[in-house]
């Protein structure tokens, strides 16, 4: 049996952009978990690329598989990307490379020059003179990302498909255990990314496999969350961190514990 891998930052630009990372005098400790270092993104490098996604920041699942977007977010914008017949050909980078400590961290920070400049690098290595066909933001942070690479004198003269989508987990961050407000906001957000579906789908001409374009409902269905294929993981990352069950949490009776220490159980179905 063999398993796929993604190789890391090995060619240029991406090898000088990891060795260039901002670290904490950039990336304040007091609005970002920098003790975790940077998670840089997920998917293809290799210039194969037809989709880019925006996300936000590395939560704990990230933090621990050092790739961006494998948990309920991941899962949920896999089969996003699925139903425009996107499997592999895509590369997601983030809004900032430090998960956001603080319900405001990312908002008070989101245009800082430092973080803002090594960002726009990296959209400059995705998307100037690239195949890319579309690019999907998560939420209005990442739309901020968007807008901002598009203000520079490479984002002018880049031309290309463009949806700004309600967050993967926007419902659950939004609705605060409330199970009606869980399902209302879960259904507004199914029609926003409907929307996005019905916009972007025609603009994609190279699809990894030519499906019919099939909305979602009013909630998720069997098969809406995808799991993340093991070529976007480091060599060696066991399977279950690919499935859609959680396995990572913070943990701790206080916050600073909970800032610290991150809890690793591996799922019942992968357990002997």
């Amino acid at each position: 049996m063999t398993t796929e891998f993604d190789p890391g930052y090995c060619a240029a630009p991406f090898d000088q952009l990891v060795r260039e990372h901002p670290d904490g005098t950039v990336y304040p400790s007091s609005a970002f978990r920098t003790e975790w270092g940077p998670v840089f993104h997920r998917g293809r490098l290799d210039g194969s690329a037809r989709v880019v996604v925006i996300g936000q920041d590395p939560a704990q699942h990230e933090e621990m598989a050092r790739r961006i977007l494998i948990g309920v977010a991941g899962h949920r914008t896999q089969g996003l990307l699925a139903k425009l017949g996107i499997n592999r050909s895509y590369a997601m980078v983030n809004t900032f490379l430090y998960s956001v400590y603080g319900q405001s961290g990312g908002t008070q920070h989101q245009h800082d020059a430092g973080i803002v400049t090594y960002r726009n690098r990296w959209l400059d290595a995705l998307l100037a003179g690239s195949t890319v066909e579309a690019v999907i933001a998560l939420g209005s942070l990442a739309d901020g990302a968007w807008q901002a690479w598009k203000a520079t004198p490479t984002g002018q003269g880049v031309n290309l498909a463009y949806a700004h989508v309600t967050h993967p987990t926007q419902p659950e961050s939004s609705s605060q255990g409330d199970a009606a407000k869980l399902q209302a906001a879960t259904k507004a957000m199914l029609q926003n990314w409907n929307a996005a579906l019905q916009a972007l789908h025609p603009h994609l001409a190279h699809p990894d496999q030519a499906v019919p374009l099939t909305l979602y409902g009013d909630a998720f269905a069997p098969g809406d969350l995808v799991p993340i294929p093991a070529a976007d993981l480091p060599a060696g990352s066991p399977p279950w961190m690919l499935g859609t069950d959680a396995w990572a949490a913070r943990t701790g009776a206080t916050a600073k514990d909970k800032r610290y220490t991150i809890a690793l159980t591996v799922p019942a179905a992968f357990q002997t």
